[in-house]
């Protein structure tokens, strides 16, 4: 499985069996322009930074919803979360997707807002690799993403979802606040792109730091 990093909420998921694409991002989002191709395109939630699918190539299938979706054969399972901590009635709800494929899990938290509980974490089972938020203001803070990556206890951890060169007027934190302190090593990828296979992820929690 190739995991590459387009900026923002955005991964191109490459796999045997077809792409995916996670949140396409509008053009009003000054990240360096990528042509998206892919089979399958998930949309946690319809803001323009997210949702902007006519952008991907390839007439993909198109998952917005809670529940299990399969298509080509891979397995998509959606449930429901808050984009803020008053139950959605802020920012509304994101769905979180956990996608299954060549015997690994990715799970991607969307515009996750508030922490998830204890039977959330065990409903979304064991998790090999971990797409999560950690910018704050939007979604959950740093401290907060730590908290959280520590329940899950996926094998893999990729922060996203903070500010960079590219949006440095946007209201959110650097990956920097996120990767301070953190109790799991840290592996600064330079590259936007990572392969993973089963056989050779790490045996406990590492970061990997994608280069945009």
């Amino acid at each position: 499985m190739e995991i590459e990093y387009n900026g923002h909420s955005c991964f191109t998921i490459k796999t045997s069996l077809g792409t995916i694409v996670t949140d396409p991002f509008g053009e009003e989002i000054p990240y360096p322009v990528r042509e998206l191709r892919a089979d399958i395109v998930t949309v946690s939630h319809e803001h323009f930074d997210h949702n902007a699918v006519s952008r991907v190539k390839g007439s993909p299938y198109v998952i917005k919803t809670v529940g299990e979706h399969k298509h080509n054969g891979i397995l998509i399972r959606g449930f429901q979360a808050f984009h803020d901590k008053n139950k959605g009635s802020q920012r509304g709800q994101t769905v979180i997707f956990i996608i299954g494929a060549e015997n690994l899990k990715v799970c991607h938290l969307g515009d996750l807002g508030e922490l998830l509980d204890e039977s959330q974490i065990k409903m979304l089972g064991d998790i090999d690799i971990l797409l999560i938020p950690v910018g704050g203001f939007f979604t959950i803070e740093p401290e907060e993403a730590k908290i959280l990556a520590e329940k899950i206890k996926p094998r893999i951890v990729i922060p996203m979802h903070y500010k960079t060169d590219y949006i440095k007027d946007w209201n959110i934190k650097p990956v920097e606040e996120f990767l301070r302190g953190i109790s799991f090593p840290v592996k600064r990828i330079n590259s936007s792109k990572v392969t993973i296979n089963e056989e050779d992820k790490p045996l406990s929690t590492e970061v990997y730091l994608l280069k945009i």
